[in-house]
């Protein structure tokens, strides 16, 4: 089966600075994958690259093995776009934003609107003029997820969203958007809030500078960095023989660092030197995020 998303080298390059600078990307049916980074570490243009808002200075962007520059008509049917900042014509009600977005689209599913206008306790009758930054959100969400595409693209879904409800809402949209064929559904979300997406994406690349730092599914990051803490009865080791992949930290008898796979030997050389007693942690997301950023 061909990838959703398939990026190749992509560069995106403005007069006075290169904001993408040689991105790979692949993206498998049935998966929710995340673009992590902070503000400023090219997530934006990749984005906006790839919906074409901005037409890149070089590399393929290929959807369901398709070029969007000469197959536009059937990707856009294929995918449905969040952006961080949605727009509405504010003399028109809930009503009638879903009524003309589902006159543009063939599988519109109105079973699925009814569920999520439900769940997000939207008025239909209300104008959008009146909508909150929230509200504005979720209307956009419905719109998106009930034209039932194969690719749902979310650009900092979160944002203007009560902290308390994110994850909650986060995880209804995912569950509704996945839920009917789960193999095929898939999503790219775009966020700095690393926090909210534990648990909840398949995989994900870090971008700091313009490119992909880290590049990586959720489970195996989560094995594959480990910090591990160890105490001895003499002064520990000034050093370790393995890769680090932040400071090590030494405290007279404790010596403190996060191994980059290897954990079980960096355990048993602890153990040879001395220590008497060596504890080991995951790390969350966001640890991860923070390592590579």
């Amino acid at each position: 089966m061909r990838p959703t998303l398939d990026v190749q080298n992509l560069v995106v390059r403005y007069p006075r600075a290169e904001a993408v600078k040689g991105l790979d990307l692949v993206v498998e049916p049935g998966r929710c994958h995340a673009l992590f980074g902070r503000n400023g570490a090219g997530k934006t243009s990749t984005m906006r690259a790839l919906l074409g808002l901005v037409r890149p200075t070089s590399g393929t962007v290929r959807f369901f093995g398709l070029d969007p520059a000469t197959h536009e008509a059937e990707v856009k049917e294929r995918l449905a776009w969040v952006p961080d900042s949605p727009g509405f014509h504010p003399w028109m009600t809930v009503a009638e934003v879903l009524a003309y977005t589902a006159a543009l689209r063939s599988r519109w599913n109105r079973e699925l609107q009814d569920h999520l206008l439900t769940r997000f306790e939207l008025d239909l009758g209300a104008p959008c003029s009146g909508l909150s930054k929230g509200q504005k959100t979720q209307l956009a969400l419905v719109c998106a997820i009930a034209a039932d595409p194969e690719l749902l693209v979310l650009d900092e879904p979160t944002s203007g969203l009560d902290p308390l409800v994110r994850r909650q809402f986060l995880e209804a949209v995912i569950g509704v958007f996945q839920e009917r064929e789960p193999q095929k559904k898939t999503i790219l979300v775009s966020t700095h809030l690393i926090t909210e997406f534990e648990g909840v994406v398949d995989g994900f690349t870090v971008m700091s500078g313009g490119r992909a730092v880290l590049s990586t599914e959720a489970d195996e990051a989560r094995a594959r960095f480990c910090r591990l803490r160890a105490w001895f009865d003499t002064e520990a080791p000034a050093s370790v023989p393995m890769k680090t992949v932040k400071p090590l930290t030494r405290e007279g008898r404790v010596l403190e660092f996060v191994v980059d796979a290897g954990a079980d030997d960096a355990r048993g050389w602890l153990t040879q030197h001395g220590a008497t007693r060596v504890d080991s942690s995951a790390l969350s997301l966001e640890d991860i995020f923070l390592l590579a950023a």
